[in-house]
Formats: C-alpha cells, structure tokens, sequence
C-alpha cells in the first residue's frame, strides 16, 4: 500500500509544505540522507499552536501539537521527494523540542504524538531513534517542534 493511500485510510491530510522564514532551507539532501528542519507546532488551519505545556497545555494536548508537527515533516519529505513518499526508505532520528515549564518531565510523551505518528505512516521504516528536550521557549512561541533524519532511495 502506497504512503499516500494509508494516509487517507487513516484520514490523515497533509498540511502545505511551508517555506522557512529564516536564513536556513526546510530540507537539504545529502547522499541518501533526507535532512527536514525543525517544524513546529500549527493546526489544520496554518495557526500556530503556542503556548507553554505544562501551563498552557497538557501532556495529551501536547502530544496532538506533536502529531501536527510530524505531519509537516512528512508534508516537507513529500515535496523534498518530488511527491513520491515512496522514496522514504526509512526514519533516521526525529529531535523533538518542548516549550515548557521548568516543573514539566514528560517530554518523552509530548514527543511520542511524533514518533507514533511518523511509525503508524511508514511501519517499521518509521521507527527510529530520538531525543525529546526540554526549552524554555521556541520560535514564534510554539509548544513543540520536531526535526527528522530519513533515509532515502
């Protein structure tokens, strides 16, 4: 089954592959490795998801900013891939970054909106390894950004 067929099965839609708004590019290939920069937290509208977890969020709340980031990774891996996510052979390593309140210790759950995610698209070419950190702020003032590593055909 194709990538973009499981996603409509899990009634998934791929938001718009955004441009950067800084001096960096949203993805960069080098050799078989697929590089997708940070991207954060925004819902089905483009709106950025801000705020704090912790204060302003929950763990729950946190992890659904986490799956919208995942999404924009694979939104950027499509376009970085002429459209065809079936040249992704496999997820590297995802980086995960939380906003949150110096008290706040579930990162890794907040993180795991992403990773579920990203492995319930790909199978087992989602798993991967990761790091879930906490920050006492991000860009924009969003809740949770996300960057990936992809092994690519």
């Amino acid at each position: 089954m194709s990538i973009d067929t499981k996603l409509k099965e899990m009634g998934l839609v791929l938001p718009k592959a955004t441009d950067p708004v800084g001096s960096y590019v949203a993805t960069k290939i080098s050799g078989n490795l697929l590089y997708i920069s940070g991207q954060i937290s925004t819902d089905s509208d483009g709106k950025l998801i801000k705020g704090k977890v912790g204060k302003d969020f929950n763990t729950e709340e946190a992890y659904k900013a986490a799956q919208r980031c995942a999404l924009n990774i694979i939104s950027q891996a499509k376009k970085a891939c002429s459209d065809d996510l079936s040249k992704i052979k496999s997820c590297i390593r995802l980086t995960g970054f939380v906003n949150s309140t110096d008290d706040f210790i579930e990162q890794p759950k907040v993180i795991n909106g992403a990773s579920d995610l990203i492995t319930d698209v790909f199978g087992n070419n989602g798993k991967h390894t990761r790091a879930a950190v906490s920050t006492n702020s991000l860009p924009l003032g969003v809740a949770v950004e996300v960057d990936a590593i992809f092994e690519i055909n």
